[in-house]
């Protein structure tokens, strides 16, 4: 058994998803943290108070909480967030000796969380553990017009240098530590993340759509936050170009209606394309709705220029819908089997998903076919084989640690 401080700053468990700075891996941080906590590991989740309504402790699971620390403002973004992690160290102290907490683990998850943890292991003397989640330079590789700010280029390189351990969810992440910041392979520990499948299960298409209030015969469906890595753009001109628009819906899952300017783009380029009446820009929606999104859909698209693994693509596939995304991406080609639980084009252009949207939405039986394959793949990514990764990844850097100590 193992007490872990997991850390992040600017990501929350229990955060509405979709919105600016939530997605993967909010979703990570609550499911890996239930699983652990089902395993009799004990693991407090330190994030910052983001809303005034939060409140300091809020249970996950059995033996899983959430510690909501004052670290600035509430609405402060995660840009500027690097300057208030003295004052997140601070009342995480403050509150591990108000309650008398030890620790034998930290995995801090994110770039910022990274800083924390370093300067926290070095107070407790324990091993520190890392996810990133998404790398600055391979998000760069990936789309060059990628801007990404010199603190996080020179931070995120000093965590993956020092640290004691990296989790990652690819093999691609893996290679990419090696050749973009010269780190070493044994260091990386390779835990690919998982789906919920108690959620994420196939609804019967018509009542789906029924419920979603959808009228067309073809339905295709994106999820995730809204910013230009996603590619949204990609798939809005994607659907301008198919043969034959009449009686399709696409659906953008994600953003802020009204609040948020990249959306505003998105709509804009809707409208001139012609395809406004064909796209629907639903907002965030809570998590246990997406199923019905999910099994509503003939087609999944994730357009992404890069995904550190792609969640929303493997809970699409939980659901039993076909996925398209991009080889290109990275994370997605680690669980998606060309033409048998999905498709994988080499690059993100408009012209490649129009031409592999038109023969899915086509083709019934293929659809069919490979639903079933995904949802068959789906089956054997339960979150609770992600914390059984975990777990041996901690029980390992405990031994090292132990050697490190008795060697010293």
């Amino acid at each position: 058994m193992h007490r872990v401080a997991m850390l992040s700053m600017h990501g929350c468990p229990v955060a509405r998803l979709g919105e600016r700075d939530t997605g993967g891996m909010n979703v990570y941080l609550l499911m890996v943290a239930r699983e652990l906590g089902e395993r009799g590991h004990l693991v407090d989740v330190y994030t910052r108070v983001h809303d005034a309504r939060d409140a300091q402790l809020m249970d996950l699971g059995r033996n899983a909480r959430v510690v909501h620390l004052e670290a600035g403002p509430y609405q402060e973004t995660k840009a500027s967030l690097q300057q208030y992690i003295p004052q997140f160290l601070e009342s995480l102290k403050e509150f591990q000796e108000s309650e008398g907490i030890t620790y034998d683990q930290i995995h801090s998850h994110y770039w910022l969380s990274g800083l924390a943890g370093m300067e926290l292991s070095r107070r407790l003397g324990i091993p520190h553990t890392t996810t990133f989640h998404t790398l600055a330079r391979s998000k760069m590789e990936a789309r060059p017009a990628e801007a990404e700010p010199a603190n996080r280029l020179s931070a995120e390189t000093l965590v993956a240098q020092s640290v004691d351990s990296i989790v990652v969810s690819t093999e691609q992440e893996k290679d990419d530590l090696g050749r973009l910041y010269d780190v070493v392979a044994e260091r990386v520990d390779v835990v690919p993340a998982g789906v919920d499948l108690d959620l994420f299960q196939p609804i019967d298409q018509s009542k789906a759509r029924q419920e979603l209030g959808l009228t067309e015969s073809k339905v295709i469906l994106s999820v995730g936050r809204v910013e230009p890595l996603k590619g949204v753009d990609i798939l809005i001109t994607a659907v301008s170009k198919l043969d034959d628009i009449s009686d399709t819906r696409l659906l953008i899952v994600g953003g802020e209606p009204g609040s948020d300017p990249e959306l505003q783009k998105l709509v804009e380029l809707a409208a001139t394309l012609g395809v406004a009446d064909s796209v629907t820009f639903t907002g965030a929606v809570e998590q246990t709705e997406l199923p019905k999104y999910y099994s509503a859909a003939d087609v999944f698209v994730m357009p992404s220029y890069y995904e550190s693994f792609g969640l929303a693509a493997l809970e699409a596939m939980a659901c039993g819908t076909p996925i398209v995304t991009s080889s290109a991406a990275g994370g997605p080609k680690s669980f998606v089997d060309e033409g048998e639980t999905g498709y994988l084009i080499p690059w993100p252009s408009p012209e490649s998903y129009a031409e592999r949207l038109d023969q899915l939405l086509g083709d019934t039986a293929t659809r069919q076919r490979v639903g079933r394959a995904a949802r068959a793949k789906a089956l054997t990514m339960g979150w609770d084989t992600v914390a059984s990764g975990l777990s041996r990844h901690y029980d390992r850097a405990a031994a090292d640690a132990w050697v490190n100590v008795a060697g010293g």
